[in-house]
């Protein structure tokens, strides 16, 4: 809504980045530090490894179709801007409808595959001793979605000041940062359940949060704007196009086999360290206009 489309794109990124690398990596470190091997479901896990793909390549597309266009004047990029626009309006569409077949395939036709996820999750509510009633959840619930959407106006207003002070990129801000600090509950709650050998579980959260973002928020959030008229779009950049594909890359070929352990954790973290180290040091398109135009 205010127009901070970099934001956005770069925190839906990071939320990718953060969830296969990070969050993984730390799922393999901690449960597989006192055990030889960690086994988990593989044809879910290879199901939500071809899911991790699709999306993938929505992301990978829209920036192969800019880089191959040329732009050698102001009214031929703006033509480009639209196609691409238009692109991305049609790609989230059916984005949202793999999503949704997604759910079916994994709550109704196929359940099975997933149901040892379901019956880990009872397990442990189990063992709480009280639990919150559908309406006290539902109360909590709104609560929360207030305050949280409070704490992002504010975020937001205060983005060029943190950028102004800290002297730290707005893409970075919103590709490590923001994610890391937002979702830090479910980081440790994959973490805490890989510990108690709950692998299914733990990759639900990770991988399966990586999924809703990258197949529903993303292709919802252009949906969003094309609604209010923002120009949200799937065109990242090359360079962040390039660092998604290394990270489903890795974390698909470190799941597929069924089976974990702590040395595959540290490849994963290690990965989103050099991804971190990457964009700290990578300028905005702002500051990349002003030393081409110094230059």
């Amino acid at each position: 809504k205010e127009g901070q489309i970099r934001i956005v794109q770069a925190s839906m990124l990071g939320s990718l980045l953060s969830n296969l690398l990070l969050v993984l990596g730390f799922c393999f470190v901690f449960g597989g530090y006192n055990r030889i091997q960690q086994t988990f479901n593989q044809t879910a896990a290879q199901t939500m490894s071809s899911l991790l793909a699709i999306s993938c390549a929505s992301l990978l597309i829209p920036a192969a179709f800019r880089a191959t266009l040329p732009d050698d004047n102001e009214k031929q990029d703006l033509l480009i801007n639209q196609k691409i626009l238009n692109l991305s309006r049609s790609t989230s569409i059916v984005l949202l409808i793999v999503y949704v077949f997604f759910l079916v395939f994994q709550l109704t036709t196929h359940h099975d595959l997933f149901e040892e996820q379901t019956d880990e999750t009872e397990e442990i509510v189990k063992k709480n001793t009280e639990s919150l009633s559908i309406k006290s959840s539902l109360v909590f619930l709104f609560i929360t979605t207030v305050l949280i959407s409070i704490c992002a106006d504010f975020l937001v207003g205060s983005i060029d000041d943190i950028v102004e002070k800290s002297g730290l990129s707005k893409t970075f801000i919103g590709l490590i940062v923001i994610p890391i600090v937002g979702n830090a509950a479910e980081h440790v709650t994959s973490v805490i359940v890989a510990m108690r050998n709950k692998m299914d579980l733990a990759l639900s959260v990770a991988i399966g949060s990586s999924l809703q973002i990258s197949l529903f928020v993303t292709p919802f959030m252009v949906l969003v704007g094309w609604i209010i008229d923002v120009p949200m779009t799937l065109n990242f950049s090359t360079f962040e196009t390039t660092t998604l594909f290394i990270a489903v890359f890795l974390s698909n070929y470190l799941i597929l086999d069924g089976e974990s352990n702590w040395l595959e954790g540290v490849m994963s973290i290690a990965m989103y360290v050099l991804v971190a180290l990457a964009f700290f040091y990578y300028p905005d398109e702002e500051a990349l206009s002003s030393l081409q135009k110094i230059l």
